[in-house]
């Protein structure tokens, strides 16, 4: 039997990155599109909707659009918060990153209290008709993606209060704030869908 000959000693490279450069990012970035298209599907139907009914909203009055509107803005102004965690997580700067997940952590446990609210002040209930029944679903698909970022989030900061916060744990930092991204930006298209178009 012939002995085994190194070609090249690998034990030195490392073993996490940030990026496109990771596969973790590259999941990520498939989750987004699948999602995304779940999304497109509801707003197709929301807008078929629209077409085939001379009245609407199916409502005796549009949605309360307050909280859905005080939700937009602090989606909008997380945008800060998670933009500076990726940041540090790619300086692997401990002391801020544990600053700006606890900043989204609580700013996530926020959104998931207004989103409650915001079900209870639709001005319909989701069995009284196709208009209740697809806001409810729509609402509903985004608050099942803030609940899991908001989750993930929690986890990474505890994580990073623990012996583990080193090395790979920077990456998902930045993977989760990656995803982050994609909560913010498909809320907006929605919420003039849910809030607006049914006053036009």
């Amino acid at each position: 039997m012939r002995p085994h000959r190194v070609v090249e000693d690998v034990s030195a490279l490392p073993t996490y990155s940030f990026g496109a450069t990771m596969t973790t990012w590259w999941g990520t970035l498939g989750f987004c599109a699948l999602e995304g298209m779940g999304f497109a599907l509801a707003i197709g139907a929301y807008l078929y909707l629209v077409q085939v009914n001379p009245q609407w909203p199916l409502a005796d009055a549009p949605p309360n659009h307050w909280p859905g509107t005080i939700l937009t803005l602090i989606l909008l102004l997380s945008i800060w918060p998670n933009l500076e965690a990726e940041r540090r997580a790619r300086e692997e700067n401990l002391p801020r990153v544990q600053r700006y997940l606890v900043i989204m952590s609580v700013v996530g446990v926020a959104l998931v209290a207004i989103r409650f609210y915001e079900f209870a002040n639709l001005n319909v209930r989701w069995d009284q008709n196709a208009y209740g029944s697809i806001t409810w679903i729509i609402l509903g698909l985004h608050a099942a993606h803030i609940l899991t970022d908001v989750g993930d989030t929690v986890v990474l900061t505890a994580l990073m209060f623990t012996r583990h916060a080193h090395g790979k744990r920077f990456s998902d930092v930045e993977d989760n704030a990656f995803y982050w991204y994609f909560v913010v930006g498909s809320w907006l298209p929605l919420y003039i869908l849910i809030y607006w178009v049914p006053r036009w």
